[in-house]
């Protein structure tokens, strides 16, 4: 865990070191941060990507640059920023907020070493051979966020056991959308419960698919994993609230900020490991030879003042299984 003194020390980092030191930075090996989401919301996440990368011997601005891009929930602008960050000469490409991250950065790239962090499956993706040997130019951390999507609406169908349907939003201009259908297909198929399936790929879907559910009279919503949703996370968990829709995320930030459940990995773990991975190939060792790590613990959240909010009873078996319970 990270403590609040060595977060703020590592935020103030780049700004303690004296002029004379940063002159000499354009020395310094460079590390290119890409990310399709936006500073705002990652703040915390960074931290602790810093943390990792002082963990390995490196501090941003004493002894390495980190160059920082962000799509801002703008995929399309991927290619042009990891270009960028190629004619700068990097030493390493960091690549985060989602598989559409990693893809930007290898198709750019058969070279430059690249560390990954997001969901998805690496080696279906193309990323890499195989987890254990990846074999080329990229490793990483895997959140296993759209592999869990199966669990979610598990763990949703017995928060309302009542609901005759719930409903699933995807984003469908993400490499893993056609993957999340089909785990709920199959889960429809398995339990014979109705699952709508909602596409949202920019502020005004996700406001018309509210008005569809409002229609279908669902029970529940699952929100796909995907670093755009996560830039929505206020509209998400707003609207949610507003049509009193039970619904179920992948990241605890949505549990935080009001939203009812949540089940995943910590983010912050991920880049912590992200960070730790940069550092070991700044100091020699291949992305090859690096195995993409995977998460071990996965964390129910549960918002119980957002539950009475709804008027909902949280069956006390699910509320047992929660690592964490929000009054």
């Amino acid at each position: 865990m990270i403590g609040r003194r060595e977060f703020i020390t590592l935020l103030g980092g780049a700004a303690a070191w004296p002029l004379a030191a940063r002159a000499q930075q354009s020395a310094m090996p460079v590390i290119g941060f890409l990310h399709s989401g936006s500073p705002e919301t990652s703040a915390h996440n960074v931290l602790a990507f810093r943390y990792g990368l002082n963990e390995a011997g490196y501090v941003d601005g004493r002894n390495v640059t980190v160059e920082f891009r962000w799509a801002n929930g703008r995929n399309d602008l991927l290619p042009a920023l990891v270009t960028d960050l190629i004619r700068r000469q990097v030493a390493v490409l960091v690549a985060l907020g989602g598989s559409v991250t990693a893809q930007a950065a290898k198709a750019a790239t058969s070279t430059v070493p690249i560390v990954f962090g997001g969901g998805g499956d690496p080696v279906a993706l193309g990323l890499v051979t195989s987890l254990n040997h990846p074999g080329g130019n990229a490793t990483g951390a895997v959140l296993m966020s759209t592999e869990l999507e199966g669990k979610r609406l598990e763990l949703l169908r017995e928060a309302v056991p009542q609901a005759d349907a719930i409903a699933m939003l995807v984003n469908p201009s993400i490499p893993t959308a056609e993957y999340a259908v089909r785990i709920a297909q199959d889960v429809q198929r398995a339990t014979g419960h109705k699952i709508h399936i909602l596409n949202a790929s920019d502020e005004r879907d996700i406001d018309a698919a509210f008005a569809d559910l409002v229609q279908l009279q669902v029970g529940g919503l699952l929100v796909g994993s995907d670093a755009f949703f996560a830039l929505r996370r206020d509209q998400l968990v707003a609207l949610a609230a507003r049509h009193k829709v039970p619904t179920m995320y992948d990241r605890r930030e949505f549990a935080a900020a009001g939203g009812l459940m949540s089940y995943g990995t910590l983010l912050t773990e991920t880049f912590h490991q992200v960070g730790l991975y940069t550092g070991r190939i700044l100091k020699g060792e291949k992305p090859a030879d690096l195995p993409v790590m995977q998460p071990t613990k996965f964390d129910l959240v549960i918002n119980l003042k957002s539950a009475r909010a709804l008027g909902l009873d949280v069956p006390p078996t699910l509320l047992a299984r929660a690592d964490e319970v929000i009054e």
